[in-house]
C-alpha cells in the first residue's frame, strides 16, 4: 500500500506509521505520484553517473614510442591513419572512424580525452591536435606529441604546418 497513488504515511517518533488514504484523483496524490517518479528518475541519473565511464586504457608511453619511430620529413598524406595505428597499438579500441583527420574530434573523447585550449607552448606526451579543414586542405591534419616532436605521418619541424589563412586548431588532452 505505502507508495501507492492516494496514500500518504505519517510517522510520529516511536509510533508506527499510519497511513491516510487520499483518494487517487486527489490533487495530493497525484504531486505525491510525480515527486515520486522524479525521486526515481534522480536516482536512476545518478546511478548512471556515478558509474566508470568505459575508456579503453591507453598508454601514453608506449603512443609516444610508436610516434617517436616516425622519422619520414615529409607527408604520405596518411596523417588519421597513422595517428589510428598509434592509438590502437597503445591500447586504444577503436571500433569506428572517420577517415578525415578533421573528424577525429568525437572518436579521441569517446577514447577519453579531453577538449582542451590549445598548449603548444608546453605540451605533454601523448597530447594530440587537430586542424579542421580548410579551402586548401579538405581532410585537415591531425598529430601527436612525442614528448620531443610533433608527429602525424611524419616527423614536423612544428605544429604550425598548414600556412592557410584563418586555421581552426582542436587540442586533445587525456586526463592523468
Amino acid at each position: 500500500m505505502a507508495g501507492d497513488v492516494g496514500y500518504i504515511s505519517q510517522q510520529e517518533g516511536n509510533a508506527p506509521a499510519v497511513q491516510y488514504n487520499l483518494g487517487a484523483d486527489s490533487a495530493y496524490a497525484n504531486r505525491n505520484a510525480d515527486y515520486e517518479a522524479y525521486l526515481q528518475k534522480s536516482k536512476a541519473a545518478q546511478k548512471a553517473a556515478e558509474k566508470p565511464r568505459n575508456f579503453t586504457q591507453i598508454d601514453v608511453s608506449k603512443f609516444s614510442q610508436l610516434l617517436a619511430k616516425i622519422t619520414r620529413t615529409t607527408s604520405t598524406q596518411k596523417c588519421a591513419r597513422s595517428i589510428r595505428v598509434a592509438l590502437q597499438s597503445s591500447g586504444a579500441k577503436i571500433q569506428q572512424h572517420p577517415v578525415a583527420a578533421s573528424d577525429w574530434g568525437n572518436t579521441l573523447q569517446k577514447l577519453g580525452f579531453t577538449k582542451i585550449m590549445p598548449q603548444f607552448d608546453r605540451p605533454q606526451k601523448g597530447d594530440i591536435y587537430i586542424i579542421k579543414a580548410t579551402s586548401k586542405h579538405s581532410y585537415g591534419h591531425i598529430a601527436g606529441y612525442s614528448g620531443s616532436d610533433w608527429v602525424s605521418d611524419f616527423k614536423q619541424r612544428t605544429y604550425d604546418v598548414y600556412k592557410d589563412k584563418k586555421v581552426t586548431y582542436e587540442y586533445y588532452r587525456l586526463p592523468n
